[in-house]
Protein backbone atom coordinates (compact mmCIF):
# COMPACT_ATOMS: atom_id res chain seq x y z
CA UNK A 1 0.00 0.00 0.00
CA UNK A 2 1.58 3.65 -1.18
CA UNK A 3 2.11 5.67 1.70
CA UNK A 4 0.83 8.95 1.06
CA UNK A 5 1.60 12.28 3.70
CA UNK A 6 -0.62 14.34 5.46
CA UNK A 7 -0.94 18.03 5.04
CA UNK A 8 2.10 20.04 6.47
CA UNK A 9 4.76 17.59 6.40
CA UNK A 10 6.17 17.50 3.12
CA UNK A 11 10.13 18.46 3.09
CA UNK A 12 11.57 20.10 0.36
CA UNK A 13 13.30 18.78 -2.22
CA UNK A 14 16.98 18.65 -0.85
CA UNK A 15 18.77 16.83 -4.06
CA UNK A 16 22.41 16.04 -2.41
CA UNK A 17 25.97 16.92 -4.88
CA UNK A 18 27.78 14.13 -5.48
CA UNK A 19 30.09 13.28 -2.77
CA UNK A 20 34.22 12.14 -3.72
CA UNK A 21 33.02 9.92 -1.03
CA UNK A 22 30.17 8.73 -2.62
CA UNK A 23 32.07 5.83 -4.82
CA UNK A 24 34.97 4.65 -2.07
CA UNK A 25 35.10 0.95 -2.12
CA UNK A 26 34.43 -0.37 2.00
CA UNK A 27 38.19 -0.80 2.79
CA UNK A 28 38.92 2.51 2.24
CA UNK A 29 35.84 3.59 3.57
CA UNK A 30 37.37 2.31 6.39
CA UNK A 31 40.17 4.16 6.67
CA UNK A 32 38.83 7.43 5.88
CA UNK A 33 36.29 6.70 8.84
CA UNK A 34 38.95 6.19 11.64
CA UNK A 35 40.91 9.58 10.05
CA UNK A 36 37.68 10.89 11.24
CA UNK A 37 36.89 9.57 14.33
CA UNK A 38 40.49 10.34 15.32
CA UNK A 39 40.61 13.49 14.71
CA UNK A 40 44.44 14.42 14.57
CA UNK A 41 47.24 13.68 11.81
CA UNK A 42 47.97 9.94 12.50
CA UNK A 43 50.30 7.89 10.81
CA UNK A 44 50.62 5.29 8.27
CA UNK A 45 51.92 2.22 10.85
CA UNK A 46 49.23 3.38 13.66
CA UNK A 47 45.84 3.22 10.71
CA UNK A 48 47.58 -0.53 9.98
CA UNK A 49 47.88 -1.47 13.36
CA UNK A 50 43.76 -0.14 14.40
CA UNK A 51 42.59 -2.00 11.09
CA UNK A 52 44.39 -5.03 10.77
CA UNK A 53 45.52 -4.32 7.48
CA UNK A 54 49.40 -4.16 5.89
CA UNK A 55 50.98 -0.58 5.70
CA UNK A 56 51.60 -1.04 2.22
CA UNK A 57 47.90 -1.06 1.69
CA UNK A 58 47.11 1.61 4.05
CA UNK A 59 49.43 3.88 2.22
CA UNK A 60 47.53 2.98 -0.86
CA UNK A 61 44.42 4.05 0.21
CA UNK A 62 45.51 7.11 1.99
CA UNK A 63 47.23 8.47 -0.71
CA UNK A 64 43.75 7.60 -3.06
CA UNK A 65 41.86 9.24 -0.59
CA UNK A 66 44.61 12.19 -0.84
CA UNK A 67 43.76 12.39 -4.47
CA UNK A 68 40.41 12.90 -3.76
CA UNK A 69 40.55 15.88 -1.31
CA UNK A 70 39.22 13.87 1.51
CA UNK A 71 42.70 13.49 3.51
CA UNK A 72 44.98 15.81 3.90
CA UNK A 73 48.58 14.78 4.23
CA UNK A 74 51.69 16.31 6.15
CA UNK A 75 55.32 15.46 7.68
CA UNK A 76 55.77 14.31 11.17
CA UNK A 77 58.41 15.95 13.05
CA UNK A 78 62.04 14.70 13.03
CA UNK A 79 63.00 12.30 15.83
CA UNK A 80 66.27 10.67 15.22
CA UNK A 81 67.58 10.08 11.85
CA UNK A 82 66.36 8.92 9.04
CA UNK A 83 63.44 10.78 6.86
CA UNK A 84 60.13 12.10 8.95
CA UNK A 85 57.39 10.35 7.98
CA UNK A 86 54.55 11.00 6.35
CA UNK A 87 50.95 11.72 8.79
CA UNK A 88 47.29 12.24 7.58
CA UNK A 89 44.11 13.33 8.62
CA UNK A 90 40.44 13.79 7.03
CA UNK A 91 39.48 17.40 5.50
CA UNK A 92 36.84 19.25 6.59
CA UNK A 93 34.72 18.53 3.37
CA UNK A 94 35.05 14.55 4.29
CA UNK A 95 33.68 15.43 7.71
CA UNK A 96 31.15 18.61 7.09
CA UNK A 97 29.60 18.62 3.52
CA UNK A 98 27.50 21.33 2.82
CA UNK A 99 24.64 18.89 1.34
CA UNK A 100 24.94 16.80 4.89
CA UNK A 101 23.89 20.03 6.48
CA UNK A 102 21.90 20.57 4.27
CA UNK A 103 20.13 17.68 4.84
CA UNK A 104 20.20 17.69 8.89
CA UNK A 105 19.37 21.25 9.13
CA UNK A 106 15.39 20.49 7.05
CA UNK A 107 15.45 16.82 8.51
CA UNK A 108 15.53 18.40 12.57
CA UNK A 109 13.10 20.85 11.73
CA UNK A 110 10.52 18.00 10.39
CA UNK A 111 11.62 15.93 12.70
CA UNK A 112 10.40 17.82 15.63
CA UNK A 113 7.37 18.94 13.69
CA UNK A 114 6.03 15.84 13.30
CA UNK A 115 6.55 14.72 17.24
CA UNK A 116 5.14 17.52 18.26
CA UNK A 117 1.85 18.06 16.23
CA UNK A 118 0.92 14.75 14.75
CA UNK A 119 -1.49 12.26 16.18
CA UNK A 120 0.49 9.61 14.89
CA UNK A 121 4.17 10.45 14.34
CA UNK A 122 5.95 7.36 13.51
CA UNK A 123 3.27 6.54 9.92
CA UNK A 124 3.88 10.73 9.51
CA UNK A 125 7.74 10.20 9.74
CA UNK A 126 7.44 7.39 7.32
CA UNK A 127 5.41 9.15 4.90
CA UNK A 128 7.20 12.18 4.90
CA UNK A 129 10.40 10.18 4.35
CA UNK A 130 8.81 7.77 1.90
CA UNK A 131 8.34 11.56 -0.15
CA UNK A 132 11.45 12.65 0.26
CA UNK A 133 13.44 9.54 -0.84
CA UNK A 134 11.14 9.28 -4.04
CA UNK A 135 12.50 12.49 -4.60
CA UNK A 136 15.95 12.18 -4.17
CA UNK A 137 16.39 9.94 -6.75
CA UNK A 138 13.78 10.87 -9.07
CA UNK A 139 16.39 11.58 -11.80
CA UNK A 140 17.87 7.99 -11.41
CA UNK A 141 17.23 4.52 -13.35
CA UNK A 142 17.85 1.35 -12.05
CA UNK A 143 18.59 -1.68 -14.13
CA UNK A 144 17.77 -4.50 -11.05
CA UNK A 145 17.64 -4.90 -7.24
CA UNK A 146 20.89 -4.66 -6.62
CA UNK A 147 21.35 -1.60 -9.14
CA UNK A 148 18.68 0.13 -6.76
CA UNK A 149 20.28 -0.97 -3.69
CA UNK A 150 23.79 0.93 -4.34
CA UNK A 151 21.87 3.86 -5.69
CA UNK A 152 20.18 3.99 -2.17
CA UNK A 153 23.48 3.46 -0.29
CA UNK A 154 25.68 6.29 -2.85
CA UNK A 155 22.30 8.40 -1.83
CA UNK A 156 22.95 7.81 2.01
CA UNK A 157 26.54 8.12 1.84
CA UNK A 158 26.19 11.84 0.15
CA UNK A 159 23.47 12.47 3.10
CA UNK A 160 26.27 11.56 5.71
CA UNK A 161 25.28 8.39 6.84
CA UNK A 162 28.67 6.84 6.25
CA UNK A 163 26.86 3.48 5.33
CA UNK A 164 28.93 0.76 5.32
CA UNK A 165 27.74 -2.47 2.82
CA UNK A 166 28.14 -6.06 3.29
CA UNK A 167 29.10 -7.72 -0.16
CA UNK A 168 25.18 -7.48 -1.88
CA UNK A 169 24.19 -4.28 -0.28
CA UNK A 170 21.69 -5.90 1.24
CA UNK A 171 22.87 -4.91 5.18
CA UNK A 172 24.08 -1.83 5.14
CA UNK A 173 25.96 -0.55 8.67
CA UNK A 174 25.16 3.19 9.00
CA UNK A 175 28.32 4.47 11.22
CA UNK A 176 27.23 8.33 11.58
CA UNK A 177 24.00 9.76 12.10
CA UNK A 178 23.48 13.19 10.56
CA UNK A 179 20.48 13.75 12.70
CA UNK A 180 22.22 12.15 15.89
CA UNK A 181 20.56 15.24 18.27
CA UNK A 182 16.84 14.83 16.97
CA UNK A 183 17.57 11.03 16.91
CA UNK A 184 18.14 11.50 20.78
CA UNK A 185 15.18 13.75 21.35
CA UNK A 186 12.63 11.54 19.19
CA UNK A 187 14.40 8.37 18.05
CA UNK A 188 11.00 7.10 16.74
CA UNK A 189 10.09 9.98 14.23
CA UNK A 190 13.96 10.28 13.38
CA UNK A 191 14.52 6.60 12.41
CA UNK A 192 11.28 6.30 10.95
CA UNK A 193 11.96 9.15 8.35
CA UNK A 194 15.21 7.17 7.88
CA UNK A 195 13.56 4.23 7.15
CA UNK A 196 10.52 5.83 5.16
CA UNK A 197 13.52 7.70 2.83
CA UNK A 198 14.98 4.28 1.97
CA UNK A 199 11.83 2.49 1.14
CA UNK A 200 10.73 5.64 -1.12
CA UNK A 201 14.04 5.47 -2.84
CA UNK A 202 13.86 1.83 -3.26
CA UNK A 203 10.26 2.05 -4.45
CA UNK A 204 10.95 4.77 -7.14
CA UNK A 205 14.01 2.71 -8.25
CA UNK A 206 11.49 -0.09 -9.07
CA UNK A 207 12.82 -2.53 -6.12
CA UNK A 208 10.55 -4.52 -3.35
CA UNK A 209 10.66 -2.93 -0.19
CA UNK A 210 8.52 -4.98 2.04
CA UNK A 211 11.30 -6.89 3.79
CA UNK A 212 13.66 -2.99 4.02
CA UNK A 213 14.01 -2.57 8.02
CA UNK A 214 16.01 -0.31 10.37
CA UNK A 215 17.22 -1.41 13.41
CA UNK A 216 18.58 1.38 15.59
CA UNK A 217 22.03 0.86 17.06
CA UNK A 218 22.18 -2.49 16.23
CA UNK A 219 25.66 -2.37 16.29
CA UNK A 220 28.15 -0.40 18.54
CA UNK A 221 27.54 3.12 17.08
CA UNK A 222 25.95 2.08 14.35
CA UNK A 223 21.96 1.14 13.29
CA UNK A 224 22.05 -1.23 10.62
CA UNK A 225 19.37 -0.89 7.48
CA UNK A 226 18.00 -4.24 5.97
CA UNK A 227 17.32 -3.85 2.44
CA UNK A 228 15.16 -6.07 0.59
CA UNK A 229 17.30 -9.24 -0.79
CA UNK A 230 14.55 -10.10 -3.99
CA UNK A 231 15.29 -8.99 -7.38
CA UNK A 232 13.28 -7.16 -9.13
Amino acid sequence: MEITPRPGYGPAAVVPRPSPAAELSRARRQVLDLLVARGVPTSVTTVATELGQHTNTVREHLEGLADLGLVERSTARPSGRGRPGALYAATPASVTDPAVQEYAGLASVLADQIARTSPDPRADALAAGDRWGRELVAREQASDATHARRSVVRLLDRLGFAPVPDGSDHAVELRRCPLLDAALRTPEVVCAVHLGLARGALDALGAPTDRTTLEPFALPGSCLLHLDATEI
